[in-house]
């Protein structure tokens, strides 16, 4: 992180390159449906997942993740916003986004799958677990392809409050976009 960079310029910036994690979710609620990922089966006398997640909506929800990466790393080179702003060189800044995207909707699918462990029904509250699953699994899959990205980033002096925003943002960002959900009638409940 450049060190003239203050507190929230810093949370701003992380809270930009987490866009292609937070898009997935939503994105998924819109174009998901069709054939489950679990394919209707069950474990332990459970749904391994449930009808809520399905095949359409973590391939939508991933390619649209990604695809806001594209045009965040398109954006970060034509305004030259700087290194805090950008997800790396290419082409490991591909990889970043993918990761992004992709560990979005696998955070999402494992926050269901511990759902349905604890007798949680589809669209009951699970408070945290819902809010963070997809932002969790982001997390891992990146750290796990480049830690040092996300050390950078996230964790190495004022880079912290971009995780701090984060942490504070989420919650906020998930009950709105359910609300609109809600009443497009892509979600059974507002939460």
């Amino acid at each position: 992180m450049p060190p003239k960079m203050n507190y929230v310029e810093t949370a701003l910036a992380g809270l930009w390159l987490m866009v292609p994690a937070l898009v997935p979710n939503s994105a998924a609620v819109l174009l998901g449906g069709g054939r489950p990922l679990d394919l209707g089966r069950s474990w332990r006398g459970r749904r391994i997942l449930g009808d809520g997640k399905t095949w359409r909506g973590f391939a939508g929800g991933a390619v649209c993740g990604i695809g806001v990466g594209v045009l965040q790393i398109a954006a970060t080179e034509a305004w030259d916003l700087g290194e805090a702003w950008t997800f790396g060189p290419w082409p490991s800044s591909l990889g970043i986004i993918i990761c992004l995207g992709i560990g979005s909707m696998l955070g999402d699918s494992m926050g269901s799958f511990v759902k349905r462990r604890l007798g949680v029904g589809r669209g009951a509250k699970a408070p945290g677990l819902d809010q963070y699953n997809f932002v969790i699994g982001a997390v891992l899959l990146v750290v796990v392809l480049d830690f040092s990205w996300f050390q950078v980033h996230y964790m190495e002096g004022n880079a912290v409050w971009g995780l701090v925003a984060l942490l504070i943002v989420v919650p906020a960002l998930h009950r709105g976009v359910n609300i609109v959900g809600y009443r497009l009638g892509r979600k059974d409940v507002p939460w």
